[in-house]
């Protein structure tokens, strides 16, 4: 073969390697830290009336949901940072990834939709907070820009492909800067990023630009905040219940916060099109989980997640991927985080392994109406650092959910969550819902087994009760989450 006809046949194979590339998407990941579903405009608008903080403004993820598609009953399978971060990436419960406490590293070992995209050819970064204990290492992901542990809100430093790299400004403006740096490099390949950012977890530092926001404004009451968690131990006898404030004095902090990630949601789409990426990428925006604001007699001091209420356990969600579906959608199906790595996985084309528990979203971007699951499980599993929250299982419906302590069997919890969306009437002992509980307690047990459910020996024990004491005088517990 002459050198001409070499030369010719090698730039076809690469031509057409090139056009299969093109055709595959690439894919932004940005998920928010403890924000809830409910924290953006769109939905306050869609809530009338009933919305608590109507006040609030984010017209970036605004945007994306008019050009996307916002899911109204996402979840997370375990309402707690690491182990939803983990569930996430590996697309598995938190009783099979290793991950079941803020404590725990990432298993090098796990597979991800980071490592699936990667063997099948694309480049993949990680920027901004992962979390995980205080893991240097990335796994999966061929560049990253990251923070160990909960890092700062002002000039951190970052871990730059494992050197450690002093920076300034705000965490989440410099995580922004390193995943813009990121999306301007000439890709020869389709590219994957996860931008994690640190906001709005405590202790809710906005920047400069965005202090004085919603100055003023208050938070409405919550039908349910005086229907204390059953997990509250009640006053002692005789005496009065301690005063609750109806707005947390940290509340305007946590939604100026957001505030300031929403602008650099903006920026991330404003490049995507001036790069010519916005057709051909998939830009998924969620939260690692809920958090509480009075509901329950939950979050007055520092707010608090972890329970399988629906303020902790909800989360929002909106995918953007202009081919797939029509703009401005809306879906009631119900999907978890566990679904993100089937449907990036899905959409690249590749194979789902069979050991990934999610299901892929990509039946709802074609039609919204459509359903991936009719119930799902939840788990949460003890910390010492937050001893006041006991393992929790859980099953949710449509329509329903019960909610278990193994070990206190006499709080099971059920709610008809048709008539009752705010959890207020417990319904397990009624004699009238005999038939609803009996119905969700074989959901529960046949979705327990589904999932291959075992308590997970990397759990935490309980520590010594001297030893809580300890831990209890000498730090702040909530300053580690």
């Amino acid at each position: 073969m002459n050198r001409s006809l070499l030369c010719l046949l090698t730039f076809i194979i690469l031509l057409r390697a090139g056009a299969a590339d093109s055709a595959r998407p690439n894919f932004i990941f940005i998920y928010a830290d403890d924000m809830r579903w409910d924290a953006m405009s769109v939905v306050q608008a869609e809530q009338g009336e009933a919305a608590r903080f109507p006040w609030m403004k984010t017209p970036n993820l605004d945007r994306l949901a008019a050009e996307g598609i916002r899911f109204r009953n996402a979840f997370a399978a375990t309402a707690v940072c690491s182990p939803s971060r983990a569930e996430f990436l590996t697309g598995r419960y938190s009783h099979f990834n290793g991950v079941a406490s803020n404590q725990t590293h990432f298993p090098r070992e796990n597979a991800t939709w980071a490592t699936g995209l990667k063997s099948a050819g694309y480049a993949t970064a990680y920027v901004g907070k992962w979390h995980m204990g205080n893991q240097k290492e990335r796994p999966g992901f061929d560049y990253f820009a990251s923070f160990t542990g909960q890092g700062r809100y002002e000039d951190w430093f970052f871990e730059i492909d494992g050197v450690r790299t002093a920076t300034t400004g705000w965490v989440d403006d410099v995580s922004t800067d390193f995943a813009i740096e990121y999306l301007e490099r000439d890709h020869l390949q389709p590219f994957a990023i996860a931008l994690g950012f640190k906001t709005p977890h405590i202790p809710f530092i906005p920047p400069a630009r965005a202090k004085n926001r919603f100055l003023g404004k208050k938070v409405g009451l919550a039908p349910n905040f005086n229907d204390p968690a059953i997990f509250i131990p009640p006053p002692a006898d005789g005496a009065d219940p301690t005063p609750r404030a109806e707005q947390p004095l940290w509340a305007l902090d946590y939604f100026q916060c957001i505030s300031a990630i929403d602008e650099n949601v903006g920026r991330i789409l404003a490049v995507l099109e001036a790069e010519g990426l916005a057709e051909n990428t998939v830009v998924v925006f969620s939260s690692d989980n809920g958090y509480f604001m009075g509901e329950h007699g939950l979050g007055d001091f520092m707010g608090d997640k972890r329970s399988a209420y629906e303020e902790a356990m909800r989360i929002p969600l909106i995918v953007r991927y202009p081919p797939a579906h029509a703009s401005g959608t809306t879906s009631d199906a119900l999907v978890l985080n566990i679904d993100l790595a089937p449907t990036l996985l899905g959409l690249a084309g590749e194979t789902v392994p069979n050991e990934i528990q999610g299901k892929s979203w990509q039946p709802l971007l074609a039609d919204a109406s459509a359903e991936v699951r009719t119930a799902f499980f939840y788990e949460y599993f003890f910390e010492n650092k937050f001893a006041e929250t006991p393992t929790i299982l859980a099953l949710r419906t449509k329509d329903a959910k019960i909610v278990k302590y193994p070990d206190h069997p006499a709080w099971t919890e059920l709610f008809d969550l048709r008539t009752d969306p705010f959890e207020r009437q417990n319904l397990a002992y009624s004699p009238q819902h005999r038939s609803l509980l009996e119905r969700m307690e074989a959901t529960f047990q046949s979705e327990k087994q589904a999932v291959g459910y075992v308590f997970p020996d990397y759990a935490e024990e309980p520590w010594p009760d001297d030893y809580i004491h300890v831990k209890k005088t000498q730090n702040y517990p909530w300053l580690n989450r």
